[in-house]
């Protein structure tokens, strides 16, 4: 009975929990005056598919592009200068490295939207913003850089040494050791933090909003201010774009949760 109680609770949880997302798919479906209706309707009366026209009327494709470019440039960025930086967290164990490490996450917890003025200024000295998917790149990077740096640090740690040691003794050196043992070994717990810098990244807005002035350089989150305007808003258009770009991502997650879950709890458990 017990169970049974448990399970009830879990899957009242998970509806709650998920509800924002049903709604978001069935107000996506329903007409602009339905959508205002009271009491509400939990499913459509009329099913109205604003796909196409919210596709080719704001031209998505440039966005989902934009945020492609942006995910992608974040990525491989935090990837070269991260894995390193674990690396060696996990590896050489002395005062200076729990310095570096307490450093590292005191830098994840400050917000973006603190840090942008600073950023704005800086890049505007160096000429940064004649680039500005670049700058946002650049500054996106640093702050996802901790997050991976602390997630990678993770799986580095379940190598064990005795394998790098033997791999020196046989002639490799500390490099090679790096890139042929430790990678390959930690290549889990990697991949799946960065995809989780991917999507987080695909999905950055506050830098965007701030840095990229030309509409056709924008990504998907700045261009759903498109359906807002000073005395109305479009919500069916704003439910349908949220759809269009949320979906995507779902589908990532649906197909990698079980490496996602894996990697995230490597470690967690002698």
């Amino acid at each position: 009975m017990k169970r049974y109680i448990l399970l009830a609770l879990a899957a009242l949880f998970v509806a709650i929990y998920l509800f924002p997302l049903y709604w978001m798919y069935v107000t996506a479906l329903k007409s602009g005056s339905e959508i205002f209706r009271f009491p509400p309707t939990f499913w459509p009366a009329t099913l109205h598919f604003n796909v196409a026209d919210v596709w080719t009327r704001l031209r998505m494709d440039r966005f989902l592009t934009n945020s492609l470019i942006i995910a992608a440039g974040t990525t491989v960025i935090i990837m070269a200068v991260g894995t390193g930086c674990a690396y060696a967290l996990a590896r050489v164990r002395s005062i200076w490295m729990d310095v570096a490490m307490f450093t590292t996450l005191m830098m994840q917890v400050l917000p973006s939207s603190l840090m942008i003025t600073p950023i704005f200024v800086s890049f505007n000295h160096v000429g940064l913003l004649d680039y500005p998917r670049l700058a946002v790149v650049l500054a996106q990077a640093a702050k996802l850089l901790p997050l991976y740096i602390v997630l990678c640090r993770t799986a580095f740690m379940q190598v064990p040494r005795e394998l790098e040691e033997a791999g020196l003794v046989d002639g490799n050196s500390r490099l090679g050791a790096f890139l042929q043992i430790a990678i390959p070994l930690a290549r889990n717990g990697i991949l799946v933090t960065a995809v989780l810098v991917f999507l987080l990244s695909f999905g950055e807005y506050v830098y965007s909003r701030s840095l990229i002035g030309e509409r056709a350089l924008q990504p998907a989150t700045v261009g759903l201010q498109s359906f807002m305007g000073p005395n109305t808003s479009d919500w069916s258009g704003v439910m349908t774009y949220s759809a269009i770009y949320v979906t995507p991502i779902l589908f990532i997650f649906v197909l990698l949760q079980r490496r996602i879950v894996s990697g995230l709890t490597a470690g967690a458990l002698k």
